[in-house]
């Protein structure tokens, strides 16, 4: 690869930068705004950085990459060309992004979800399987038959999907989960427990 080439990789890359956070903003549903208030950053620059008339620089990627708790060089595209770490493929469903974190076909399966805040209107449904909820971040508003339940970051819920269950954001701000589900009611096996 010679001079010419290098720059106009390099020039590629940037270009991408500013689609790539706006993705990523929409993505964990958060407004300029409230980005602006977390990571100090005008809104005006967010906008012109997202827009691409801004050059994104160290100094603006490190408070974004802090705020939507990603490496930076998941911002800026790094070579994924003989990466060595695994690179899972999210997905968009029903609203929420979804991460699948199991590579393998099996009787369990866990995710990493992310809830945007306009997911709050409860739709009740059932089917086969048990599923394990864990709140990372944000609050989880589930509805699990006759209860209607508030959970926090660090909390846990665990329910057969045969009763009528939902669950999505309080509508104050997007959620992160971690699920792990067994489609066919399999449940996690646990070995070790505090006593009393």
């Amino acid at each position: 690869m010679d001079e010419q080439d290098r720059a106009d990789a390099v020039t590629r890359t940037l270009n991408e930068v500013g689609p790539r956070l706006k993705r990523l903003r929409a993505q964990h549903g958060v407004t300029l705004a409230a980005l602006s208030e977390a990571t100090g950053i005008s809104k005006s620059t967010l906008s012109r950085l997202e827009s691409g008339l801004r050059r994104p620089s160290l100094e603006l990627l490190l408070p974004i990459s802090q705020a939507h708790q990603v490496p930076l060089d998941e911002l800026v595209g790094a070579p994924e060309v003989g990466d060595p770490r695994v690179r899972l493929t999210p997905r968009t469903v029903n609203g929420s992004t979804i991460l699948p974190l199991t590579r393998q076909p099996g009787p369990l399966q866990s995710y990493k979800m992310v809830i945007p805040a306009a997911r709050s209107t409860p739709e009740p449904r059932t089917h086969e399987g048990y599923e394990w909820l864990y709140v990372l971040s944000g609050r989880l508003r589930l509805v699990l038959a006759d209860h209607d339940l508030i959970l926090g970051p660090g909390e846990v819920a665990e329910f057969d999907t045969r009763l009528p269950h939902w669950f999505g954001s309080t509508g104050a701000g997007p959620v992160e989960v971690l699920s792990l589900f067994g489609r066919q009611g399999e449940r996690m096996h646990v070995r070790a427990q505090p006593r009393g």
